[in-house]
């Protein structure tokens, strides 16, 4: 698969297991999408790309809250959780970020609305293009999280019904920026 084939087999694979795929400009432009779709307050972990592009400053320039407390007393507060991602996967819609650091697992998973922002150039083909890069993430003899992430929260446990956002956020919105960063280690 070429990279153009990657962006679109990934955009309908994740809009299939109901992803919203949205490819924006730039990250001005994320943070307007952003406000536009929520209100209240966001969980914004602080990791090298947040403070790489300064995503807090941009969000409250739109006009989206960004919770400054700790994120475990935040409790019911956030109404979205904000994360970049180290990369996708095509074939699945699928996107992973290395999530030791409990802010990031916090911000995927206490909100009602988790938004990804990947770059395009950081979608791999399938989850055999993947054994690369995650075997980089758990070198070293510290213990890694790595969460993968298909489509909002959803589970058939309860009476064999499908409920939506049941052990997390009830909607994933993913954010299509080019100059994000193309390292894959990078979140």
């Amino acid at each position: 698969m070429t990279p153009n084939t990657h962006l679109s087999c990934f955009v309908e694979a994740a809009r299939r297991v109901g992803t919203e795929v949205t490819q924006v400009d730039s990250l001005q432009d994320a943070a307007a999408y952003i406000a536009e779709k929520t209100s209240g307050i966001a969980l914004v972990p602080e990791t090298v790309l947040a403070d790489k592009h300064d995503l807090k400053t941009l969000l409250g320039a739109a006009g989206v809250g960004v919770y400054e407390g700790d994120f475990r007393k935040a409790g019911h507060v956030p109404n979205a959780g904000i994360t970049f991602s180290n990369f996708a996967m095509a074939d699945t819609g699928t996107v992973v970020l290395e999530s030791t650091m409990e802010n990031i697992r916090l911000a995927t998973t206490l909100p009602e609305i988790h938004f990804v922002l990947v770059d395009p150039k950081t979608i791999l083909e399938d989850n055999l293009s993947a054994v690369k890069p995650m075997t980089e993430m758990h070198k070293g003899s510290e213990p890694r999280f790595v969460a993968y992430i298909t489509g909002p929260s959803r589970t058939a446990d309860i009476e064999r019904v499908l409920t939506i956002g049941c052990h997390g956020p009830r909607e994933l919105h993913i954010l299509l920026v080019e100059g994000i960063s193309s390292d894959l280690m990078e979140i």
